[in-house]
């Protein structure tokens, strides 16, 4: 239903409310959106020449608020080539992707292996400019993050091959390793839900092109337990779950739903079994989905007016009776061409007061 007054009018909304709305699976005065372009490209500056100035910028009104990030990711220093995050592992900054060039855990054992202190992943004055945010961005839903999680966490502290061998071959140690983690990531959690967020917003890349990294099988038995004790925890402090996950979850999608994700984000619609009308049909009431505006087909090699159509369409068909915020699955990338931008960006400015 739409949101009326007692004049059956439909009621002006502020951003934040819009996307609470949707979580709660009802329709709203304009679908919510979320558009970013690639952090570190020059698009913004491109689109400043061709728009004649950086007016088109404060045009664009982002539902969602994220904090800065506590320095549990890669503290991106532009122009530098190399970087030791915080839990020991090396990485690459001059390739794109950044790559983890040098693990921290060489073998599958924690033996002499200390993660590092939660309140040192803090700067000193990090809840103090939270909280100054969060009154500053107070119209839209503002969410707070952590960066990796337990699946991304475990193959940047083992490197990538090694962890898929360890769920297989050193089972025994990557569950010790998951526990470990667990217990991290929820000090870092109770840490954020402290702050009068409006959710907290999880990021682990479970699936890849043709389904789940690890199988749904194992997906089961190795993350779904410790999710759902993090998003119970969540949901405990009063705030909305949110994650994000590129790749197709499909099959595992009933079992997140299951352990309490409120928001889907990515929706990757080129994935197997990830069309977004699909799991619409299939568990539009159960979750709201972020996104499904195709990054890999539909935004670098559509037409200008295709790309307006689809964003018309899933404004049509995603946001009937609630849970839909607008996005592309990934930020706007600095190889798309300047005029798929420009429709990328009025598309969704037809989304705007």
């Amino acid at each position: 239903m739409l949101l009326k007054d007692n004049g059956q009018n439909i009621m002006k909304m502020t951003p934040k409310e819009r996307v609470i709305a949707q979580i709660n699976h009802q329709e709203t005065d304009l679908i919510p959106y979320h558009l970013i372009f690639d952090p570190g490209s020059d698009i913004e500056d491109k689109m400043d020449q061709y728009y004649g100035s950086n007016e088109w910028r404060s045009q664009i009104k982002n539902a969602i608020y994220q904090l800065p990030l506590p320095s549990t990711g890669i503290n991106i220093k532009y122009g530098e080539r190399k970087f030791v995050d915080a839990y020991g592992s090396e990485w690459r900054l001059d390739l794109r992707p950044f790559s983890l060039e040098k693990p921290a855990l060489s073998r599958p054992s924690l033996d002499g292996y200390k993660f590092p202190n939660v309140d040192d992943l803090f700067d000193e004055d990090w809840d103090a400019n939270a909280l100054k945010l969060i009154e500053q961005e107070k119209d839209k839903f503002v969410v707070a993050a952590y960066g990796f999680g337990l699946f991304e966490r475990s193959w940047v502290l083992r490197g990538f091959e090694n962890v898929l061998s360890d769920v297989v071959e050193n089972e025994d140690f990557y569950i010790e390793l998951l526990d470990k983690l667990v217990d991290h990531q929820m000090q870092i959690l109770e840490r954020l839900l402290k702050l009068p967020v409006d959710g907290i917003w999880f990021f682990d890349d479970w699936g890849y092109q043709q389904g789940v990294l690890v199988g749904p099988a194992r997906w089961r038995k190795l993350f779904k337990p410790r999710y759902e004790k993090m998003y119970r925890r969540t949901h405990e402090s009063g705030k909305f779950v949110l994650s994000h996950c590129c790749g197709g979850i499909e099959k595992i999608l009933p079992d997140v739903i299951e352990i309490g994700l409120d928001v889907y984000q990515s929706v990757q619609p080129e994935a197997k079994n990830n069309s977004p009308y699909e799991l619409k049909q299939r568990f539009g009431d159960q979750i709201t989905f972020w996104g499904g505006l195709g990054s890999q087909n539909m935004i670098p090699f559509g037409t200008p007016e295709e790309i307006k159509q689809e964003v018309r369409n899933l404004c049509k068909e995603m946001g009937k009776n609630g849970g839909y915020i607008l996005a592309p699955a990934k930020e706007i990338q600095p190889e798309t061409p300047c005029e798929n931008i420009v429709a990328v960006i009025e598309a969704f400015l037809e989304q705007t007061d």
